[in-house]
């Protein structure tokens, strides 16, 4: 099984062409090959699949073998992916989620794609929840983009214990279907600082949905404006929430890491 390890800000997928045939048993496809000691490594799998109305289809598989419907950093990825391989021309393309349909415009340099611009669908938030966490109360402010999000403030994220709080916040009773956390601080109107516990995955460098899901909240909290620049563990995205559509869009860079062949 040929595969290509890809990564949006560090955050690492292992992508599959599935256009001709779907390997069997996906959700432990994905524990196998993401596992980083004895598998290729990565926060988990993405197939390339036929669409049914658009121009390709994604799956996405976390490390621990859920699906999940949408990935931000990895939409990126699959963008250069399909370009790269070949697998299309087009700097512009739909592409069919989980989460419904996105539009990517790519960043073409030197005859390959080097990110993209995404369209991420309209942010929809809930009511700030209370939660305890090592034994303090704070305000979790849930945020749904296609994916469910829990948006925390915090004074120093780097200086949290996101072993201990991630969980604490992905598995709570407060969120039926368990949540990606975002510990986040405002820096000005512009900018914030940000670091994610994705549910199925743990701790990752960046999350795509994560920083549009952060970003909505702030600017509906009064704290930041509608573009802004997150700051995350694996590097820099630009968010935008447009006024008019409602829609998000995402801006940021897609890598290649290497490329090989598994018994898988």
């Amino acid at each position: 099984m040929r595969f290509v390890k890809m990564h949006g800000l560090g955050n690492d997928y292992i992508f599959l062409d599935c256009m001709e045939s779907m390997p069997e048993d996906l959700p432990g496809l994905a524990r196998r090959l993401s596992d980083r000691h004895f598998g290729v490594g990565g926060d988990g799998i993405i197939c390339v699949c036929p669409p049914d109305r658009a121009d390709f289809k994604m799956r996405m598989f976390n490390a621990d073998g859920s699906e999940g419907a949408m990935c931000g950093n990895g939409i990126r990825c699959f963008g250069k992916y399909v370009y790269d391989q070949g697998l299309t021309d087009k700097r512009h393309l739909t592409v069919e989620t989980g989460a419904g349909e996105r539009e990517l415009s790519l960043l073409i340099r030197d005859g390959a794609a080097a990110g993209a611009a995404v369209g991420m669908g309209a942010p929809v938030l809930g009511e700030p929840v209370t939660l305890v966490l090592d034994g303090r109360e704070c305000a979790a402010r849930p945020v749904s983009m296609g994916n469910p999000h829990a948006v925390v403030e915090a004074e120093d994220p780097a200086a949290l214990d996101l072993s201990v709080l991630g969980p604490l916040v992905e598995r709570n009773p407060a969120f039926s279907r368990r949540v990606n956390a975002e510990f986040i601080r405002v820096l000005n109107r512009r900018e914030l600082v940000m670091r994610v516990w994705e549910r199925g995955s743990g701790e990752t460098l960046a999350c795509g949905t994560g920083a549009c899901a952060a970003a909505a909240a702030m600017v509906a909290a009064g704290k930041l404006d509608r573009e802004a620049v997150v700051h995350l563990v694996g590097g820099d995205l630009t968010v935008r929430w447009d006024g008019e559509s409602g829609q998000m869009f995402m801006t940021g860079p897609a890598v290649t890491v290497f490329d090989g062949e598994t018994a898988d």
